[in-house]
C-alpha cells in the first residue's frame, strides 16, 4: 500500500497533475518507490475516490486541460497514520545475489561481465546522488524537512555506495576464482 502513500507524500510537497507526478517520480520519489505513468493515474483515480485527494477547479475551463489534485483532510490523515505505523523491514530480495549463488553448482559464463556492468550502474547512480547532494543540500540547509529529505538521499548514497564497494570486492574474488567450464 506503499504507492498511495507516496503519491499523498508528493501531492502534500506540491499539488500536482498526473503528468507532472509521473516527471517528479522520475526524478527524485522514483529513486527509491519507483512507479509507472499508468499506476500513478490509477492510484490517483482511487484516491480520488476514497476521498483522499480532490481534483483543483481549473482556472479557465478548457477541453484536453490537466486535471491538478491536491491532497484533503481525509489524505493527510491516512498519510500520518501510515507514517507512525510499526512496519518490519521486509527481506532482501537480489536476483545478482540469486545468480552468484547459481554459479557455484553451474558455472559462472557472463557473470563477471555483468558484474562489471552493474558495477559501472552503481557508480553512476552514485555520482548522480551525489551531484544531488551538492546542489539541493548546501552547509547550512537544515530545516527539519529539508533534514528528513537529506536522510531518505543518504540513504540512497549509502546504498550506492555499499553496492560499489560490494562488486568490486566480488570481482577481486571472481578474479581469482579458477575457470570452470559452464
Amino acid at each position: 500500500m506503499s504507492l498511495p502513500h507516496a503519491i499523498l507524500t508528493a501531492l502534500l510537497e506540491r499539488p500536482s497533475s498526473g503528468l507532472e507526478l509521473t516527471r517528479r517520480f522520475d526524478r527524485s520519489i522514483g529513486y527509491f518507490w519507483s512507479a509507472t505513468h499508468q499506476q500513478i493515474y490509477r492510484e490517483l483515480a482511487r484516491l480520488e475516490a476514497g476521498g483522499y485527494i480532490r481534483t483543483l477547479p481549473a482556472e479557465q475551463p478548457a477541453r484536453g486541460q490537466k486535471k491538478s489534485y491536491e491532497v484533503l483532510p481525509a489524505g493527510r490523515a491516512e498519510l500520518a497514520r501510515w507514517t507512525a505505523a510499526s512496519q518490519d523491514p521486509k527481506p532482501q530480495r537480489d536476483v545478482l545475489l540469486l545468480r552468484l549463488r547459481a554459479a557455484a553448482v553451474v558455472g559462472t559464463a557472463g557473470l563477471e561481465a555483468d558484474l562489471r556492468r552493474h558495477l559501472e550502474l552503481h557508480r553512476r547512480q552514485l555520482a548522480e546522488y551525489e551531484e544531488i547532494e551538492r546542489r539541493d543540500f548546501p552547509p547550512g540547509k537544515d530545516a527539519p524537512e529539508d533534514r528528513l529529505r537529506h536522510l531518505v538521499l543518504r540513504a540512497g548514497i549509502d546504498l550506492e555506495t555499499f553496492w560499489t564497494r560490494w562488486l568490486g570486492h566480488a570481482l577481486e574474488e571472481f578474479g581469482e576464482l579458477p575457470r570452470r567450464p559452464g
